[in-house]
This record gives C-alpha cells, sequence and structure tokens, in this order.
C-alpha cells in the first residue's frame, strides 16, 4: 500500500467530532515499514493527539526510531501543514532532507521536507556542553 493510500484510508478513522476536520498520516521508517496515525480529538481541547503524532508514536512502539518519509492529508482546500508540535517531533525522528507531502483529499499535493518545516530546529547539539 502507498503512503498515499494508507493516509487516506486512516484518516476515515480519525476521531473528530468537535472540528469535524478528519487527518491522516503515514510515516515510512528507516525498515521500509509504514506506520499511520490520525488525529483523535477530546472534549477537553487541547488534549487531542495529532495525526503525525499518532503515526510517530506507533512506530516508535515498534521499536524504531528513524522516518524515512511522510504523507499528510486533511480535506482543505489546499494542503495543511504539520502543527508546529509534530514539526518538531517530525524533526525529533527525521533528518532535515526527510520528504514530506502535504495533500487533499481532492488530489493536491505540496512537497517539501522536515527542514524547510522546522527551519533552525532544536535539536540534541543544543544540549551539549560546551
Amino acid at each position: 500500500m502507498s503512503l498515499k493510500d494508507a493516509a487516506l484510508k486512516v484518516r476515515e478513522n480519525a476521531h473528530a467530532p468537535y472540528s469535524n476536520f478528519k487527518v491522516g498520516a503515514a510515516i515510512l521508517s528507516g525498515s521500509g515499514a509504514l506506520y499511520v496515525g490520525c488525529n483523535v480529538e477530546n472534549v477537553a481541547y487541547p488534549e487531542g493527539t495529532c495525526a503525525e503524532a499518532g503515526a510517530i508514536a506507533a512506530m516508535v512502539a515498534s521499536g524504531e526510531t528513524e522516518l524515512a518519509e511522510v504523507y499528510v492529508v486533511a480535506q482543505s482546500p489546499q494542503p495543511v501543514p504539520p502543527c508546529g508540535g509534530c514539526r518538531q517531533k517530525l524533526a525529533e525522528f527525521g533528518a532535515r532532507d526527510v520528504k514530506v507531502t502535504l495533500a487533499t483529499t481532492d488530489g493536491a499535493e505540496l512537497e517539501t521536507t522536515i527542514g524547510q518545516l522546522l527551519p533552525g530546529a532544536f535539536d540534541a547539539s543544543h544540549m551539549q556542553d560546551s
């Protein structure tokens, strides 16, 4: 199954009764395994989970920690970028040049990279002693 097909399929499982804004994400790990996630809202905003975070959590729960590619889809007029928190999560597990495709359910796509989504990312090198 392609990343696009997986993201579209998992998007249908999103729990979005408050915003009605369903998002699906599919990620390819360094080993080539496919992981998916969808947004899960909670009446106690902002206690929900983003689709990207869900897919990353599934990857980590399976024992992997390296992103190779990301695909995110939502029903919107234009491709929707990840929120700031998810950009940082992507940067935690993927190199700056990892391809991220942002898409709409109507088929519009925008290709970018983790580095373009989060320039100047905070990373482990910032925590090193001088």
